[in-house]
């Protein structure tokens, strides 16, 4: 069991990026939306690095494993909704593209960090 440091964490990095590029995709949503589908992306996109860093904190390597797992369930929230987003007509499908494929480098790193943990369990 180690204390991390969740600033230093590529995955913590990554999911920030993610979280800067749904607040600045959401700026240009209709002005009746910034209350609806805006609100519950922008919760979702900031809950995964901030699990990320709340688990890093914690006591132990099995709390952490938990809060990763949190962050890749937030991941896999703010995808359904990039994707409700572009369905509505709210971004278009290169913002999509680009918008899915940092979910993804998030998923895929918070996957690999899983498993890292998991073996010092």
């Amino acid at each position: 069991m180690f204390k991390h440091r969740f600033k230093e964490l590529i995955v913590w990095q990554r999911a920030m990026d993610v979280a800067r590029t749904t607040y600045q995709l959401c700026m240009e949503f209709l002005v009746n939306e910034r209350t609806g589908l805006t609100s519950q992306m922008r919760r979702s996109a900031i809950s995964i690095p901030s699990n990320i860093a709340e688990g890093a904190g914690r006591g132990g390597n099995k709390e952490f494993a938990q809060f990763l797992r949190i962050a890749n369930g937030s991941c896999n929230e703010l995808h359904t909704q990039m994707i409700l987003a572009a369905d509505f007509g709210f971004i278009n499908k290169e913002q999509l593209t680009s918008a899915e494929g940092q979910i993804e480098e998030v998923e895929r790193l918070l996957y690999a960090f899983q498993q890292k943990i998991a073996s010092q369990i």
